[in-house]
């Protein structure tokens, strides 16, 4: 099977969904916002390129450390902002689109796993964030750890959810496949933000960031997560198995796991109330957090 097939494949499938049903679930999704967060988008220059990010606007307690959002395989943080404005009233929440995907600069170069955990240092650094919370979806959960452990000092703690990917279904017709089998059991207006997303990725450089995060060993690298680290799993995440989740926060020297039911990969946009009730009392928990920093 060619990575073109793929990506025709997938692509189209998603614009089948999208055209669908966009437009109730547009209307939907206006009237859930009311009287959640707020965000604005800002635009900061590192290392010579300029990145997106969203950012909660609204105050929260000084002592309380920044949560940062990081998104997965050929998206952006926009589909971070249904968790970002749940959880912008308690917490100072950052949805950064990271260097090749969505708002931000697209470079020549592909990043790697490791070279976009490096970038979310250097974008943290220019942001003057010291050290925050994190919650990663996906891709973004082997960002997260890769981050963890190149760049402790600035990790406080984790979220990994659906994190990918699974050792036994390491093939990319196995990553293709799984994604269309939890298609039904996500909000149907995700396929066009996805669908939209990759196009400004382009498909060259989501297949070579798929290449990348296939060939990541997240469960290998846990073992050396020293931070406490939550991990998340949808009941109908047909692309991460329970088995997977469950090995891997036993692996983690200080993770546990915690099953949302009726949830599928992308809980962060299906599901951000469910979500934010498992996040909340992990995030807030003062346990043996230091002190907070500047946080910008």
């Amino acid at each position: 099977m060619s990575l073109r097939w793929i990506g025709a494949t997938a692509g189209g499938i998603l614009a089948r969904l999208a055209m669908a049903a966009i437009l109730p679930w547009r209307r939907a999704g206006e009237a859930r916002h009311a009287g959640l967060g707020r965000l604005a988008a800002r635009r900061t220059r590192v290392d010579g390129q300029i990145i997106h990010a969203r950012v909660s606007v609204d105050s929260v307690p000084d002592d309380r450390l920044p949560v940062i959002l990081v998104h997965g395989l050929g998206m952006s943080g926009r589909y971070m902002v249904p968790l970002a404005k749940h959880l912008g009233p308690h917490l100072k929440v950052y949805a950064p689109d990271l260097p090749g995907f969505g708002l931000s600069d697209k470079p020549r170069h592909v990043l790697t796993v490791r070279e976009l955990a490096d970038a979310l240092a250097a974008w943290m650094q220019a942001f003057d964030l010291k050290r925050a919370a994190f919650i990663g979806n996906s891709l973004g959960c082997e960002i997260l750890v890769e981050l963890a452990i190149v760049h402790p000092h600035l990790v406080d703690r984790l979220v990994l959810q659906g994190p990918t990917p699974d050792p036994e279904a390491r093939s990319l017709f196995r990553q293709v496949a799984g994604f269309l089998a939890i298609a039904p059991f996500e909000r149907w207006s995700l396929a066009w933000v996805a669908l939209s997303d990759y196009a400004r990725g382009g498909i060259n450089r989501y297949i070579l960031t798929l290449h990348s995060m296939v060939g990541n060993r997240i469960g290998e690298k846990a073992l050396c997560v020293m931070q406490p680290t939550l991990v998340v799993w949808g009941a109908r995440d047909y692309i991460v198995p329970y088995a997977f989740v469950t090995i891997l926060a036993e692996s983690l020297p200080r993770g546990r796991l915690a099953v949302i039911p009726g949830a599928a990969h992308g809980i962060n946009y299906s599901h951000p109330e469910a979500f934010t009730a498992v996040l909340l009392p992990f995030l807030l928990a003062e346990g043996d957090r230091p002190a907070a920093q500047n946080q910008s």
